[in-house]
């Protein structure tokens, strides 16, 4: 059986912000995509010599999508958690664990910050 995460009412409060130094658009299948430069010595050299790009454009999936468009530094995790219930009604009993997860993987890539936060 999977261990749950105990989640803290206080972070259920805070209120993340996007990075400024991710650009990000909405394309026109509504999909979020947000650019990311690569930065440092072994990405100049994979650059370099194997042709990879300056900037990575990441595509969010539906559920990322609408994640990061709810993050408006006014919404708090929890307000972000009914957005995604509303939007995805089917999976409701699921989006608590999904939106702790997702927010963990942005703030640990840097896409947001959570003041204070730790999952």
């Amino acid at each position: 059986m999977a261990k749950k995460k105990k989640v803290s009412m206080n972070y259920m409060e805070s209120i993340p912000t996007k990075n400024p130094e991710r650009p990000w658009r909405v394309k026109e299948d509504g999909i979020v995509e947000v650019d990311m430069e690569n930065k440092g010595f072994y990405h100049m050299l994979a650059q370099k010599f194997f042709k990879k790009p300056r900037i990575s454009h990441i595509s969010l999936d539906k559920y990322g999508s609408v994640v990061w468009q709810s993050i408006d530094g006014k919404n708090s995790i929890m307000d972000i958690v009914k957005t995604m219930e509303e939007s995805f009604p089917d999976e409701k009993d699921r989006m608590l664990d999904r939106v702790v997860t997702y927010m963990a993987i942005l703030q640990n890539n840097r896409f947001v910050y959570v003041k204070g936060a730790k999952v």
